[in-house]
């Protein structure tokens, strides 16, 4: 007589809910796949960036490709191992996970501090430059000053001795034609003099003039450089005007006999630009939100993929199934541990163990079990369920109750008729 199965009855708000519930947590499960070959590859972008500033691309690549494998790899291991089962195992799959996310959070750093630190960046050369034309300038007042101070002086001294030739009274008059005043040839010299050091002053005056000019379109330009639109042009123009009073001061102070004052070497356009190179120089001006970035997407990479506990690499055969219920069902003892898991003891039972019992066929099921994913070893003694495994026992419990439902029901037929 061949086997039927009881068709169960689907019906009622709680079955409706479990049915939502199931489909729920599964979406959830085969979602969390896509979500972290997805956080692996933004991570392996970051990773390949700043390591692709130290060696060769295509050796960078590969061993991008390698860290984002470890911590995948690692993170699903230390799920499905215990720190009592194999202790050398477990601290050499933590420490590769530790030593792949070292390198993984160090390189994405570089990203994530170019990006974090781009704005801060501009604004620290911005004011590196005022802070050197700054200097610049004070020194070119001074200048200015003592340029203004020397033309009056020789200016005053001038006017002093035409005042002096006039009257008679300077100390150059032979002593015969002191004391005699008019506007003769001796008057006549100085008045020149004095003409001429007039004219060069207001020559300078007109030159410190423009020298203003310029420096209140170098204070302009170098405001624009934060809310030009064009910012290579406000750069050159703030150049150019730099240049400019360099000229003019340069050339009065060599007019003048001065010395010429220091005039910083300002960065070129390029330079004012050019974005972050990644070093680890960066490390001494850390920065705590870029780190957290950098971290932030291998932790929910490393999370994700060990709550993930996707260990087994394929699925059992019929025949296999069926071998793992029977072989499961000759242990006797379980019990649920602190991880909410069914766990039991694989070792025989001093009843076994006096009756000299060959545990050879549940064994081989335990290994086979513990290589696919479906167990985990606890230590040496027991072993305890993998997610994955439940589905697969509670089918063949269902298959057998319906079948020994199906007994019953023939046999309680039977003995009516």
């Amino acid at each position: 007589m061949k086997d039927s199965r009881i068709k169960l009855r689907s019906a009622g708000l709680g079955y409706l809910i479990n049915r939502i519930q199931t489909l729920f947590v599964s979406m959830l499960r085969i979602w969390t796949i896509p979500i972290v070959l997805m956080l692996s590859v933004s991570s392996g972008f970051t990773t390949y960036y700043g390591l692709s500033h130290f060696i060769t691309p295509w050796i960078a690549l590969i061993i991008t490709v390698a860290i984002q494998s470890i911590i995948v790899i690692c993170s699903l291991e230390m799920a499905g191992i215990h720190w009592a089962a194999n202790r050398t195992r477990y601290f050499s799959v933590a420490t590769s996970l530790c030593i792949a996310l070292t390198a993984s959070i160090t390189f994405s750093y570089f990203k994530f501090y170019e990006i974090s630190e781009q704005e801060t960046l501009h604004i620290d050369r911005v004011q590196q430059i005022r802070q050197d034309l700054k200097s610049y300038l004070g020194s070119v007042l001074e200048h200015k000053s003592q340029l203004l101070q020397q033309h009056q002086q020789a200016l005053d001294k001038a006017s002093a001795d035409v005042s002096q030739a006039y009257f008679g009274t300077h100390e150059q008059i032979a002593p015969g034609y002191k004391n005699q005043v008019g506007e003769g040839p001796f008057w006549r010299h100085y008045n020149q003099i004095y003409q001429e050091k007039k004219q060069a002053f207001q020559v300078q005056e007109q030159a410190f003039l423009d020298l203003d000019t310029k420096i209140r379109q170098l204070q302009t330009s170098l405001g624009d450089l934060d809310v030009a639109q064009n910012q290579e042009t406000a750069y050159y123009q703030m150049l150019k005007n730099y240049q400019d009073i360099q000229l003019i001061v340069n050339q009065l102070s060599s007019s003048a006999g001065l010395q010429l004052p220091d005039a910083p070497m300002l960065m070129t356009y390029k330079q004012f630009v050019e974005e972050v190179k990644p070093s680890f120089a960066m490390w001494q001006g850390f920065s705590w939100f870029a780190f957290a970035c950098a971290a932030m997407v291998d932790f929910f990479t490393v999370l994700l993929s060990y709550r993930l506990e996707f260990t087994a690499p394929g699925p059992l055969t019929v025949q296999e199934e069926e071998l793992v219920f029977e072989c499961l069902r000759q242990f006797s003892e379980f019990r649920i541990n602190q991880n909410d898991e069914l766990e039991m003891i694989i070792e025989k039972s001093e009843l076994e163990k006096a009756r000299r019992y060959s545990d050879w066929s549940r064994m081989f099921v335990v290994g086979l079990l513990l290589s696919r994913g479906f167990l985990r070893k606890v230590d040496a003694r027991t072993v305890e369920f993998a997610p994955s495994l439940y589905p697969l026992i509670a089918e063949k419990m269902s298959d057998k109750i319906a079948i020994l439902k199906a007994r019953a029901l023939v046999k309680q037929s039977a003995e009516e008729s």
